[in-house]
């Protein structure tokens, strides 16, 4: 196991505990075995959830092991934890993220965005260009729209009482 398995491991077990988790990891390393489609993504995201009925998952030393569904074709994923790089938690909204297992491309990709300067090493290593970047996103609950209210000439209606305010069919309830 590498040295931050048992720590993903206990991050993995205590989110699945709460509800779905979408663990991020880097399919082109050794031992990671997915369908032959996605063997060459620097950064696959796969849902785990015990609400799938798993008859196989199983979080061990060595990493997770689970038949999935991809496309509507069941296959047993094996992922180590050096090739899993992050951990989130749909239900808590929550991410754990380990950058020493991030592939290159990935750690490029956030020093740019970031302004921060590219060391040497990774500076020099030719790299694709990544599919996305973990980010955590917050949303902003937006007032709802209200529709202008027609003045008494441009109603149609009776010309002594003005038209009821037009509301949305849509309300916001929290």
């Amino acid at each position: 196991m590498d040295n931050k398995g048992p720590e993903k491991k206990a991050r993995l077990l205590a989110a699945l505990d709460k509800g779905m988790v979408m663990i991020h990891l880097d399919a082109r390393r050794p031992g990671v075995l997915v369908p032959a489609s996605l063997r060459n993504e620097s950064h696959l995201r796969l849902n785990l959830s015990y609400r799938f009925d798993p008859p196989d998952l199983t979080v061990g030393e060595w990493g997770v092991r689970c038949t999935l569904s991809f496309s509507g074709s069941r296959f047993t994923v094996a992922v180590p934890w050096s090739a899993l790089f992050a951990v989130t938690s749909q239900v808590t909204k929550e991410s754990w993220a380990y950058p020493e297992d991030m592939p290159v491309e990935l750690l490029q990709q956030s020093m740019v965005t970031s302004k921060v300067p590219v060391p040497e090493a990774v500076a020099e290593q030719p790299a694709p260009r990544p599919r996305a970047i973990l980010r955590e996103v917050v949303a902003h609950e937006e007032e709802p729209e209200v529709a202008p209210v027609p003045t008494a000439v441009e109603s149609e209606g009776p010309k002594d009482d003005p038209p009821p305010p037009k509301r949305g069919h849509l309300r916001l309830v929290k």
